[in-house]
């Protein structure tokens, strides 16, 4: 009988799992998410408690120790292991110490391209006690002093090929009393110093750590500058709790300590640099680091590096699908892409074309509180909402008014949580463990990111600005940014829907849509900048055809406007607001320019149809 007993319990343990399986086909992978994020808390718990503050520099040091001749970044026709990182990072860090005149707590500004000097005067920084700002490299003037003067750097430190862009700004620099740095063996210009002289004569030997000794989870660790596609510049504050919660990313992902990653982001963005380097330092892999994105050169490094981790962000998938097919798409060792930003569409055909590549969709802004992860690697989904996740953090989707671009309150001035299956605005709450720190000098930017008042009086929340849907399964789906939805006819027209359909056209390679404004008209109409496949023409009749059979008659775009190369930003985010303010008359933009007219199809754009629609005389 007790034989029986066991028998029976041993065999309802083994079906189990089978059929928690049939009630949840996800189960699996919510188990090992979940066994990831507890042995996440559990570190960050040690780190929060650990004397003294244990940082990712330190995680580099212990690497080093633990393997100073793995190689660590590959470049171009060079490498460099962990202990040669160290040193040459110690180097500059000495260089910066006695002619930067830097003390613990100060703000360093980088102005570099990717590159390996980018990775050492970061370390540098870091060694120092201070806090790096990472500068893009392709502001100029007014935009990089305002970058500049957002974290009070005291020290600038340039690349070499950057020169003529610091020499621009130099005299307010030089007013300022900015010392300025450039990578370089020798400088011909006052108020630039080279720093590679300095550099060549200085000791490599570790420098102490009570030169950090202030440093807590709570300092800041960097500033990262985020625009979206318009404005200058925001300055969002990384602490160093941030920091590590980013770089945790990749052991989410299935990132092994024996991969290698092929990083070509920019190193001043928060893709580039918390999920690739510093998640990279944080598992002690090797990383391919390349100046920039090359479709063209794209596998063949995989090929060269044996890379078996690539990151994407924006676009980049789609560039990389657009690319002429060859009979080794399949030849390379790449086993998981982490990242943000793929559209439905491309998912699949990436998959189909380069093979079975695990895909990791992630969600999350630089400075925002809450983020997502489709680890199950559900096409199209930004993430899956998880019963841990749900304990740490506090979100929901709001009833978002795109023409009054406001969120919809109640009777009693609350605002309404949307059903499952429905789009809304994602809000995260503020707290101790969801902080948002905002942005450096820039407090009136700071308070539009909040919402107060949300569910009860005196609650904060962050306004992500994005918004998304969940479906019943618990899959989050990203739907549009504020600003890019916009309203026609009284109706909502998601813009990156649209441009999915678009993209369906085998004549279009490239698809940027969104509003324009029309005179006598409410709201915003439908127009689209498209980039054509190369030798291939813009047909009106078909693109009407198609827009007829797939979209409801106010998403139908009124306008397009073809371009030869549609223009996105440093991270591959297309852009919007220029192309909307130029909106759709011909006097003014020199590409060319289609109407839809109903039952004949998209025609070109006259001055007499402009006059016609902006005088009353032809309605939309």
């Amino acid at each position: 009988m007790i034989a029986y007993i066991l028998y029976t319990a041993l065999t309802g343990l083994a079906i189990l799992p089978l059929l928690l399986y049939f009630r949840n086909p996800y189960f699996f992978q919510d188990l090992r998410y979940t066994i990831s994020t507890i042995k996440i808390a559990i570190c960050l718990s040690k780190l929060k408690k650990q004397k003294p503050f244990y940082s990712i520099l330190d995680r580099f040091l212990d690497q080093v120790s633990r393997q100073p001749h793995k190689k660590f970044i590959l470049f171009e026709e060079s490498s460099y292991t962990y202990s040669q990182a160290d040193k040459e990072s110690n180097k500059m860090a000495r260089a910066l110490s006695t002619h930067g005149h830097l003390k613990e707590g100060d703000t360093v500004a980088l102005f570099l391209g990717n590159e390996p000097q980018f990775v050492w005067v970061w370390l540098a920084v870091t060694k120092l006690g201070c806090t790096a700002s990472l500068l893009n490299y392709n502001i100029r003037s007014k935009s990089l002093l305002h970058c500049f003067s957002c974290c009070d750097a005291k020290v600038l430190v340039a690349g070499a090929d950057l020169r003529g862009a610091v020499e621009e700004i130099l005299p307010t620099l030089s007013q300022q009393g900015i010392r300025v740095f450039i990578l370089s063996e020798d400088s011909d210009k006052d108020g630039i110093e080279s720093l590679s002289e300095h550099i060549q004569q200085a000791s490599d030997q570790p420098l102490s750590s009570q030169l950090r000794a202030n440093i807590t989870l709570k300092s800041p660790a960097l500033y990262i500058y985020t625009s979206g596609t318009t404005g200058l510049p925001k300055a969002a504050v990384i602490n160093h709790e941030r920091l590590w919660m980013t770089s945790f990313l990749q052991s989410i992902a299935t990132v092994r300590s024996d991969d290698i990653l092929y990083l070509y982001l920019p190193l001043y963005h928060s893709s580039g640099f918390l999920m690739g380097l510093c998640g990279g330092i944080e598992k002690g892999i090797t990383i391919a680091l390349r100046r920039k994105f090359s479709a063209s050169h794209f596998w063949n490094d995989c090929r060269k590096y044996n890379v078996t981790v690539i990151q994407y962000i924006g676009e980049i998938m789609r560039y990389l699908c657009n690319t002429p097919k060859r009979d080794n798409d399949r030849d390379h060792k790449v086993r998981l892409a982490l990242g943000n930003g793929m559209r439905a569409d491309i998912w699949a055909d990436f998959l189909q074309r380069f093979g079975d590549i695990r895909i990791c969709e992630c969600y999350g802004a630089t400075e925002g509180n809450v983020g997502f992860v489709n680890y199950c690697g559900k096409v199209g989904a930004i993430g899956k909402e998880h019963f841990l996740h749900k304990m740490g953090y506090t979100y929901a989707l709001i009833r978002y008014d795109t023409e009054k671009e406001e969120p919809v309150k109640d009777s009693r001035g609350f605002c309404i949580e949307v059903p499952r299956g429905e789009t809304g605005l994602l809000v995260s709450k503020i707290g101790e463990r969801t902080p948002f720190s905002g942005y450096a000098k820039n407090n009136q930017q700071t308070e539009k990111k909040k919402v107060r008042d949300v569910f009860v009086k005196g609650d904060l929340y962050f306004n992500s600005g994005d918004l998304l849907r969940i479906d019943d399964e618990g899959f989050v789906f990203f739907q549009d940014r504020i600003g890019d939805t916009f309203r026609w006819k009284g109706e909502n027209v998601a813009t990156t829907e649209v441009a999915d359909h678009l993209l369906m056209l085998d004549f279009v390679e490239e698809a940027n849509v969104y509003g324009v404004k029309v005179p006598g008209h409410e709201g915003r109409v439908g127009m689209a900048a498209l980039k054509l496949k190369e030798n291939m023409d813009l047909d009106g009749k078909a693109a009407y055809q198609h827009v007829k059979n797939y979209l409801p008659s106010y998403a139908r775009p009124r306008f397009i406007r073809i371009q030869d190369a549609l223009v996105v930003t440093g991270t591959f985010k297309q852009m919007k607001v220029k192309l909307a303010e130029e909106g759709f008359d011909p006097a003014v933009i020199r590409d060319p320019l289609f109407h839809l007219e109903d039952n004949k199809g998209y025609v070109p754009m006259t001055q007499e149809i402009f006059s016609s629609i902006a005088e009353g005389r032809m309605r939309l």
